[in-house]
């Protein structure tokens, strides 16, 4: 379920310090997922974990998560540049190629990070664009549908990602000849899945075609990359993952196919890691009776678009009516000139009043990462709520100014009073 692990008092004590809406993260709970995974993974000798720096692009997280161990999946240039600049390099960064610019792939080269090829015509783009390294990594695409015990869990065949196992063949004999001597294996095949035998699955997908493949191109098989996939519980009557039992059922796997070992094991979690750790912290602004009833938010889709985009779940609380009861039904929303700016809609919640501050639970990945300024809405702030008790800002935020800088070209930008 929805973590529960900050009282009330967090929040409000948070609130008087900083101008609401913001984004609360939680460091110690972002260290002890980081923790928890290296341990559910400690009997691989080479296991990392690669941050998805999409999921939250901050370099105070970033260093924290650096500090417990992981390096940092990029998918841009100016990813890779936030990596560098927290000091990842070499093969603790992954770039993970979709249709990028040529020129990404020099810049990943010059940093010295795995290459994680996306289609087999990136072979020729990374061998103009920087060359072609001993070991590179090809996302895997099996097609058709993705299936746990009968249950459809994802539709890869649908995806634009990843090459089909006809290309990795060709692919890989390819990389072969241009002097690549061993190579890994990635697949992202379903998202935010909650059951614990999505990992173990996918790995032996994963670990059964690497082995062929090294059988028949005679490229050492480096690394397998779990990528990843691995959710969080929304929803209150959902369960947490366990992320022990994970890792056992995956090394029960590997014991199975790899029992000479050597092969290294990675992921890419992202929602996992730091999802259940942050919260937006927001006021009720508004009350609107009209034919439903209405709670209007100082935050908006700006600053949290999984609801507007996906229609997802987001538990929300008020500070200090946790245990009322939940005997009112709103559509709780903010102010963008869109009828999806909306964070719930009939949800059961206690009363709330103009001024109640607003809890939404799970936002420490892909919340304020996806903001936007449609409306001229401007980006909130980010506040760490450290080890130690303490409240630490690690984005300011946004200003009219910096809503306005892109059009230093017009000088009637320059005349305005921001």
């Amino acid at each position: 379920m929805p973590n529960f692990s900050l009282a009330d008092s967090v929040f409000q004590r948070a609130a008087e310090a900083f101008p609401t809406p913001f984004h609360l993260y939680d460091e110690q709970g972002i260290r002890n997922n980081a923790r928890a995974l290296n341990q559910a993974f400690a009997w691989c000798k080479d296991f990392e974990e690669y941050f998805a720096v999409k999921a939250l692009p901050n370099p105070t997280v970033l260093r924290i998560l650096k500090e417990e161990g992981c390096g940092v999946d990029c998918s841009s240039r100016t990813e890779l540049m936030l990596a560098e600049a927290c000091g990842f390099s070499g093969r603790d960064i992954m770039f993970s190629a979709n249709a990028m610019p040529d020129d990404e792939f020099t810049y990943a080269r010059q940093l010295g990070a795995f290459v994680n090829l996306d289609d087999v015509t990136h072979i020729d783009i990374l061998k103009e664009n920087g060359g072609i390294p001993k070991t590179v990594c090809c996302r895997y695409n099996p097609g058709g549908d993705f299936s746990i015990s009968g249950t459809i869990m994802g539709n890869p065949g649908e995806a634009k990602y990843g090459f089909t196992y006809a290309q990795l063949e060709e692919g890989l004999m390819k990389l072969k000849e241009l002097g690549a001597e061993e190579f890994g294996l990635h697949a992202f095949l379903s998202s935010n899945t909650i059951t614990n035998d999505y990992y173990p699955t996918l790995a032996r997908l994963l670990f059964e075609a690497g082995k062929k493949l090294s059988a028949l191109t005679g490229l050492k098989l480096a690394f397998i990359n779990l990528s990843g996939g691995v959710g969080i519980p929304y929803r209150p009557d959902q369960e947490k993952t366990d992320i022990m039992q994970v890792g056992e059922g995956v090394r029960k796997a590997y014991e199975e196919i790899f029992p000479e070992g050597g092969v290294a094991i990675k992921t890419e979690l992202g929602r996992w890691m730091t999802g259940p750790n942050g919260w937006l912290v927001t006021h009720a602004t508004h009350h609107k009776d009209t034919y439903r009833h209405y709670i209007g938010l100082d935050a908006c889709a700006v600053n949290l678009m999984r609801p507007a985009m996906y229609e997802a779940y987001h538990h929300i609380t008020v500070c200090g009516k946790r245990d009322w009861p939940c005997d009112h039904v709103y559509d709780v929303t903010g102010s963008l000139c869109e009828n999806n700016d909306k964070f719930a809609i009939n949800r059961s919640l206690p009363e709330i009043n103009e001024g109640n501050l607003v809890v939404i639970h799970d936002t420490g990945a892909h919340g304020h990462a996806m903001g936007y300024n449609y409306n001229g809405r401007l980006r909130s702030a980010e506040v760490l709520y450290t080890t130690d008790g303490q409240y630490k800002l690690i984005r300011r935020a946004e200003t009219p100014r910096d809503y306005f800088a892109t059009l230093d070209m017009d000088d009637a930008f320059g005349k305005m009073k921001l």
